[in-house]
Protein backbone atom coordinates (compact mmCIF):
# COMPACT_ATOMS: atom_id res chain seq x y z
CA UNK A 1 0.00 0.00 0.00
CA UNK A 2 1.27 3.22 -1.21
CA UNK A 3 -0.87 5.81 0.31
CA UNK A 4 -1.40 6.47 3.88
CA UNK A 5 -4.43 4.75 5.72
CA UNK A 6 -6.84 6.62 7.69
CA UNK A 7 -9.18 4.93 10.11
CA UNK A 8 -12.30 6.47 11.14
CA UNK A 9 -13.72 5.03 14.41
CA UNK A 10 -17.49 5.87 14.18
CA UNK A 11 -18.03 4.09 17.68
CA UNK A 12 -15.98 7.06 18.91
CA UNK A 13 -17.75 9.24 17.61
CA UNK A 14 -20.88 8.39 18.65
CA UNK A 15 -19.69 8.00 22.32
CA UNK A 16 -18.61 11.49 22.03
CA UNK A 17 -22.18 12.66 20.72
CA UNK A 18 -23.51 11.08 23.80
CA UNK A 19 -21.09 12.11 26.21
CA UNK A 20 -21.78 15.70 25.05
CA UNK A 21 -25.46 14.92 25.43
CA UNK A 22 -25.11 13.74 28.95
CA UNK A 23 -23.22 17.26 30.22
CA UNK A 24 -26.23 19.25 29.13
CA UNK A 25 -29.84 19.37 31.04
CA UNK A 26 -32.43 16.56 30.24
CA UNK A 27 -34.85 19.53 28.58
CA UNK A 28 -31.71 20.27 25.52
CA UNK A 29 -31.53 18.85 22.85
CA UNK A 30 -28.20 18.04 21.08
CA UNK A 31 -27.61 18.49 17.57
CA UNK A 32 -24.71 17.41 15.42
CA UNK A 33 -22.03 19.67 13.14
CA UNK A 34 -21.15 17.91 10.07
CA UNK A 35 -20.06 21.03 8.18
CA UNK A 36 -16.74 20.76 5.85
CA UNK A 37 -17.70 17.16 5.01
CA UNK A 38 -17.46 15.82 8.36
CA UNK A 39 -14.66 17.90 9.42
CA UNK A 40 -12.98 16.01 6.51
CA UNK A 41 -14.38 12.94 7.06
CA UNK A 42 -16.84 12.53 4.97
CA UNK A 43 -20.10 13.90 6.03
CA UNK A 44 -22.05 11.44 4.21
CA UNK A 45 -20.15 8.67 6.72
CA UNK A 46 -20.48 10.71 10.05
CA UNK A 47 -23.86 12.01 9.53
CA UNK A 48 -25.27 8.18 9.01
CA UNK A 49 -23.38 7.46 12.22
CA UNK A 50 -24.61 10.15 14.10
CA UNK A 51 -28.30 9.20 13.70
CA UNK A 52 -28.01 5.62 14.03
CA UNK A 53 -26.63 7.01 17.48
CA UNK A 54 -29.24 9.17 18.15
CA UNK A 55 -28.72 12.53 16.66
CA UNK A 56 -31.74 14.33 15.08
CA UNK A 57 -30.75 17.63 14.08
CA UNK A 58 -27.60 18.73 12.09
CA UNK A 59 -26.12 21.39 11.29
CA UNK A 60 -23.49 22.34 7.82
CA UNK A 61 -21.91 25.55 6.55
CA UNK A 62 -23.83 25.75 2.96
CA UNK A 63 -27.13 24.79 1.37
CA UNK A 64 -25.11 22.03 -0.98
CA UNK A 65 -23.76 20.53 2.08
CA UNK A 66 -26.95 20.07 3.36
CA UNK A 67 -28.43 18.75 0.03
CA UNK A 68 -25.79 15.81 0.39
CA UNK A 69 -26.24 15.41 3.79
CA UNK A 70 -30.29 14.72 3.35
CA UNK A 71 -29.56 12.59 0.58
CA UNK A 72 -27.60 10.84 2.71
CA UNK A 73 -30.31 10.64 5.88
CA UNK A 74 -33.48 10.71 4.04
CA UNK A 75 -36.39 12.74 5.22
CA UNK A 76 -37.00 13.44 9.19
CA UNK A 77 -34.02 14.88 10.81
CA UNK A 78 -33.64 18.44 10.45
CA UNK A 79 -30.65 20.26 8.77
CA UNK A 80 -30.16 23.81 9.20
CA UNK A 81 -27.74 25.57 7.50
CA UNK A 82 -25.35 28.48 9.17
CA UNK A 83 -24.83 30.86 5.99
CA UNK A 84 -28.60 31.33 6.11
CA UNK A 85 -30.45 31.62 2.34
CA UNK A 86 -28.25 33.31 -0.15
CA UNK A 87 -28.54 34.39 -3.17
CA UNK A 88 -29.45 31.22 -5.49
CA UNK A 89 -30.30 28.82 -2.56
CA UNK A 90 -34.26 28.76 -2.67
CA UNK A 91 -34.32 25.40 -5.07
CA UNK A 92 -32.06 23.64 -2.92
CA UNK A 93 -33.90 24.73 0.28
CA UNK A 94 -36.74 24.03 -1.00
CA UNK A 95 -36.29 20.58 -2.59
CA UNK A 96 -33.61 19.39 0.22
CA UNK A 97 -36.40 20.66 3.12
CA UNK A 98 -33.45 22.49 4.40
CA UNK A 99 -33.83 25.28 7.63
CA UNK A 100 -31.43 28.11 7.02
CA UNK A 101 -30.37 30.15 9.93
CA UNK A 102 -31.15 33.72 8.47
CA UNK A 103 -28.14 36.85 9.49
CA UNK A 104 -29.59 39.68 8.03
CA UNK A 105 -32.43 41.71 7.04
CA UNK A 106 -31.22 40.98 3.20
CA UNK A 107 -31.70 37.03 3.70
CA UNK A 108 -35.16 37.44 5.38
CA UNK A 109 -36.95 39.67 2.82
CA UNK A 110 -34.99 36.70 0.11
CA UNK A 111 -36.58 33.89 2.27
CA UNK A 112 -40.05 35.80 2.94
CA UNK A 113 -40.19 36.41 -1.01
CA UNK A 114 -38.68 33.15 -2.54
CA UNK A 115 -40.11 30.13 -0.17
CA UNK A 116 -43.01 31.70 1.75
CA UNK A 117 -43.82 29.85 4.43
CA UNK A 118 -40.97 27.28 4.28
CA UNK A 119 -39.02 26.60 7.80
CA UNK A 120 -36.42 29.24 8.99
CA UNK A 121 -34.16 30.12 11.97
CA UNK A 122 -32.55 33.18 12.69
CA UNK A 123 -28.89 33.95 13.86
CA UNK A 124 -27.91 36.74 16.32
CA UNK A 125 -24.66 38.06 16.56
CA UNK A 126 -24.27 38.68 20.13
CA UNK A 127 -20.79 40.25 20.05
CA UNK A 128 -18.44 37.69 17.51
CA UNK A 129 -19.27 40.12 14.48
CA UNK A 130 -19.12 37.54 12.09
CA UNK A 131 -22.54 36.61 11.23
CA UNK A 132 -26.26 37.80 12.80
CA UNK A 133 -28.51 40.38 13.36
CA UNK A 134 -26.85 42.70 15.59
CA UNK A 135 -28.74 43.98 18.62
CA UNK A 136 -30.44 47.26 16.83
CA UNK A 137 -31.26 45.21 13.49
CA UNK A 138 -32.96 42.36 15.96
CA UNK A 139 -35.35 45.01 17.75
CA UNK A 140 -36.22 46.42 14.43
CA UNK A 141 -37.65 43.09 12.80
CA UNK A 142 -38.21 41.26 15.84
CA UNK A 143 -42.07 41.78 15.92
CA UNK A 144 -42.02 41.07 12.39
CA UNK A 145 -39.90 37.82 12.25
CA UNK A 146 -41.53 36.28 15.33
CA UNK A 147 -45.00 35.93 14.04
CA UNK A 148 -43.27 33.32 11.47
CA UNK A 149 -42.87 31.47 13.81
CA UNK A 150 -39.00 30.77 13.62
CA UNK A 151 -38.07 27.42 14.68
CA UNK A 152 -34.75 28.02 16.42
CA UNK A 153 -32.71 31.67 17.48
CA UNK A 154 -28.97 30.98 17.94
CA UNK A 155 -26.19 32.69 18.44
CA UNK A 156 -22.41 31.68 18.64
CA UNK A 157 -19.64 32.36 21.39
CA UNK A 158 -16.33 33.59 20.59
CA UNK A 159 -13.87 32.38 23.48
CA UNK A 160 -15.67 29.20 24.55
CA UNK A 161 -12.60 27.54 24.56
CA UNK A 162 -11.56 29.78 27.05
CA UNK A 163 -13.32 28.99 30.12
CA UNK A 164 -12.30 31.95 32.37
CA UNK A 165 -12.49 34.73 29.22
CA UNK A 166 -15.48 37.84 30.39
CA UNK A 167 -16.67 37.30 26.75
CA UNK A 168 -18.46 34.18 27.75
CA UNK A 169 -20.68 36.18 30.30
CA UNK A 170 -20.71 39.36 28.26
CA UNK A 171 -22.26 36.77 25.50
CA UNK A 172 -24.69 35.01 27.10
CA UNK A 173 -26.11 38.63 29.17
CA UNK A 174 -26.38 40.00 25.73
CA UNK A 175 -27.80 36.73 24.00
CA UNK A 176 -30.72 36.92 26.84
CA UNK A 177 -31.12 40.57 26.49
CA UNK A 178 -32.42 39.93 22.63
CA UNK A 179 -34.19 36.94 23.27
CA UNK A 180 -36.03 36.51 26.68
CA UNK A 181 -39.25 36.34 26.76
CA UNK A 182 -39.56 34.78 23.05
CA UNK A 183 -41.68 31.43 23.03
CA UNK A 184 -38.75 30.26 20.75
CA UNK A 185 -35.92 27.36 20.99
CA UNK A 186 -32.72 29.01 21.57
CA UNK A 187 -29.24 27.36 21.02
CA UNK A 188 -26.43 29.31 22.04
CA UNK A 189 -23.33 26.57 22.61
CA UNK A 190 -21.48 24.74 20.63
CA UNK A 191 -18.73 21.91 22.17
CA UNK A 192 -17.44 24.74 24.19
CA UNK A 193 -19.88 26.22 24.76
CA UNK A 194 -21.60 22.79 26.64
CA UNK A 195 -18.63 22.61 28.86
CA UNK A 196 -19.30 26.13 29.99
CA UNK A 197 -22.26 24.60 32.15
CA UNK A 198 -25.95 24.67 31.90
CA UNK A 199 -26.39 28.02 31.77
CA UNK A 200 -25.04 28.11 28.02
CA UNK A 201 -27.27 25.13 27.16
CA UNK A 202 -30.68 26.91 26.43
CA UNK A 203 -33.09 24.67 24.53
CA UNK A 204 -30.59 23.02 21.67
CA UNK A 205 -26.31 22.50 21.70
CA UNK A 206 -24.99 22.27 18.56
CA UNK A 207 -21.37 20.14 19.53
CA UNK A 208 -18.74 19.94 16.48
CA UNK A 209 -14.91 19.51 16.61
CA UNK A 210 -15.93 18.00 20.22
CA UNK A 211 -17.53 14.89 18.00
CA UNK A 212 -14.18 14.34 16.25
CA UNK A 213 -12.08 14.13 19.33
CA UNK A 214 -10.69 17.53 19.46
CA UNK A 215 -10.30 20.24 21.96
CA UNK A 216 -11.76 21.61 24.48
CA UNK A 217 -13.81 18.57 25.36
CA UNK A 218 -10.38 16.62 26.51
CA UNK A 219 -12.62 13.47 27.79
CA UNK A 220 -13.15 12.64 23.90
CA UNK A 221 -12.33 9.06 22.69
CA UNK A 222 -10.23 9.99 19.58
CA UNK A 223 -11.60 9.24 16.31
CA UNK A 224 -8.91 8.97 14.27
CA UNK A 225 -6.20 7.27 13.77
CA UNK A 226 -3.45 7.98 11.05
CA UNK A 227 -0.56 5.49 9.28
CA UNK A 228 2.01 6.39 6.97
CA UNK A 229 3.87 3.94 4.81
CA UNK A 230 7.67 4.38 4.89
CA UNK A 231 9.24 4.27 1.28
CA UNK A 232 12.29 4.06 1.89
CA UNK A 233 15.25 4.27 4.79
CA UNK A 234 18.64 5.72 4.32
CA UNK A 235 21.79 6.59 6.45
CA UNK A 236 22.81 10.14 6.33
CA UNK A 237 26.50 10.88 7.59
CA UNK A 238 27.49 13.85 9.71
CA UNK A 239 27.01 16.59 8.02
CA UNK A 240 24.86 15.86 5.26
CA UNK A 241 21.27 17.39 5.25
CA UNK A 242 17.71 16.05 4.32
CA UNK A 243 15.47 17.56 2.28
CA UNK A 244 14.76 20.82 -0.08
CA UNK A 245 16.60 23.63 1.25
CA UNK A 246 19.04 21.79 3.39
CA UNK A 247 17.19 23.01 6.36
CA UNK A 248 17.97 19.71 8.51
CA UNK A 249 21.93 18.65 8.70
CA UNK A 250 22.97 15.55 10.89
CA UNK A 251 25.49 16.06 13.81
CA UNK A 252 25.78 12.53 14.12
CA UNK A 253 24.99 9.21 11.89
CA UNK A 254 21.05 8.90 11.28
CA UNK A 255 18.68 6.76 10.04
CA UNK A 256 16.01 8.77 7.84
CA UNK A 257 12.95 6.94 6.72
CA UNK A 258 10.89 8.76 3.77
CA UNK A 259 6.74 8.18 4.33
CA UNK A 260 4.28 8.53 1.98
CA UNK A 261 2.15 11.70 3.05
CA UNK A 262 2.83 15.30 2.38
CA UNK A 263 1.05 18.57 2.23
CA UNK A 264 -0.92 17.42 -0.72
CA UNK A 265 -2.53 15.03 2.10
CA UNK A 266 -3.03 18.16 4.25
CA UNK A 267 0.02 17.57 6.38
CA UNK A 268 0.56 21.73 6.63
CA UNK A 269 4.42 22.58 5.91
CA UNK A 270 3.84 24.65 9.20
CA UNK A 271 5.06 21.45 10.57
CA UNK A 272 8.03 21.08 9.57
CA UNK A 273 11.26 19.92 11.89
CA UNK A 274 8.10 20.30 14.80
CA UNK A 275 5.92 17.61 14.44
CA UNK A 276 6.60 14.01 15.78
CA UNK A 277 5.40 10.57 14.34
CA UNK A 278 4.79 7.16 16.21
CA UNK A 279 6.48 3.32 15.68
CA UNK A 280 4.30 2.00 19.27
CA UNK A 281 5.40 3.65 22.09
CA UNK A 282 8.61 5.27 20.28
CA UNK A 283 8.59 8.88 19.53
CA UNK A 284 10.27 10.29 16.18
CA UNK A 285 11.18 14.06 15.13
CA UNK A 286 9.86 15.10 11.52
CA UNK A 287 13.17 16.40 10.34
CA UNK A 288 13.79 18.83 7.04
CA UNK A 289 10.27 20.09 5.13
CA UNK A 290 7.18 19.21 4.60
CA UNK A 291 6.87 18.86 0.62
CA UNK A 292 3.84 17.20 -0.85
CA UNK A 293 4.10 13.97 -1.07
CA UNK A 294 6.45 12.82 1.48
CA UNK A 295 7.61 13.27 5.11
CA UNK A 296 11.08 12.11 6.48
CA UNK A 297 11.51 11.26 9.78
CA UNK A 298 15.04 10.21 12.21
CA UNK A 299 14.37 6.49 12.84
CA UNK A 300 18.15 6.14 13.88
CA UNK A 301 16.81 4.90 17.62
CA UNK A 302 14.33 2.21 16.82
CA UNK A 303 15.71 -1.01 16.83
CA UNK A 304 14.71 -1.70 13.44
CA UNK A 305 13.70 0.18 10.38
CA UNK A 306 9.49 0.55 10.44
CA UNK A 307 6.77 -0.48 7.83
CA UNK A 308 5.25 2.33 8.80
CA UNK A 309 4.94 5.32 11.13
CA UNK A 310 1.79 7.32 12.74
CA UNK A 311 0.98 10.60 13.25
CA UNK A 312 -2.24 10.65 14.88
CA UNK A 313 -3.54 7.78 17.19
CA UNK A 314 -3.64 6.46 20.94
CA UNK A 315 0.15 7.96 21.07
CA UNK A 316 -0.34 11.55 19.19
CA UNK A 317 -3.98 13.82 19.35
CA UNK A 318 -5.16 15.68 16.25
CA UNK A 319 -4.44 18.71 18.67
CA UNK A 320 -1.25 17.88 20.04
CA UNK A 321 -0.47 17.79 15.94
CA UNK A 322 -1.54 21.11 15.56
CA UNK A 323 0.18 22.58 18.29
CA UNK A 324 3.80 21.30 16.56
CA UNK A 325 2.41 23.20 14.17
CA UNK A 326 1.26 26.19 15.46
CA UNK A 327 -2.49 25.94 14.63
CA UNK A 328 -5.54 23.97 15.73
CA UNK A 329 -7.05 20.71 15.31
CA UNK A 330 -10.04 22.01 12.92
CA UNK A 331 -7.18 22.68 10.74
CA UNK A 332 -5.65 19.44 10.86
CA UNK A 333 -9.08 17.49 10.32
CA UNK A 334 -10.46 19.69 7.52
CA UNK A 335 -7.00 18.95 6.02
CA UNK A 336 -7.21 15.51 5.49
CA UNK A 337 -7.05 14.76 1.80
CA UNK A 338 -8.98 12.29 0.11
CA UNK A 339 -6.42 9.93 -1.50
CA UNK A 340 -6.15 8.49 1.77
CA UNK A 341 -7.15 4.74 1.86
CA UNK A 342 -10.10 5.32 4.75
CA UNK A 343 -11.06 2.42 6.71
CA UNK A 344 -14.22 3.30 8.94
CA UNK A 345 -14.98 0.76 11.70
CA UNK A 346 -17.57 0.51 14.51
CA UNK A 347 -21.28 1.79 13.67
CA UNK A 348 -22.44 2.13 10.37
CA UNK A 349 -19.28 1.08 8.98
Amino acid sequence: MSTATLTIDLDALVANWRMLDAATPASTQTAAVVKADGYGLFADKVSKALAIGGARRFFVAAAEEGAMVRQTLGPGPEISVFSGHMDGDAALLRDHNLVPMLNSTEQLTRHIEALPGHPFGVQLDTGMNRLGMEHAEWAALRDLVIPLNPTLIMSHLACADDPGHPMNQAQLAEFHAMTDGLDIPRSLSATGGILLGPNYAFDLTRPGIGLYGGEPFVEARPVVTLDIPVIQCRDVAPGESVGYGNSWVADRPARIATIAAGYADGLIRAMSGKARLYSGIHSCPLVGRVSMDMLTVDVTHLPQDPDSLQLLGAMQTVDQVADAAGTIGYEILTSMAQRYRRIYTGIAA
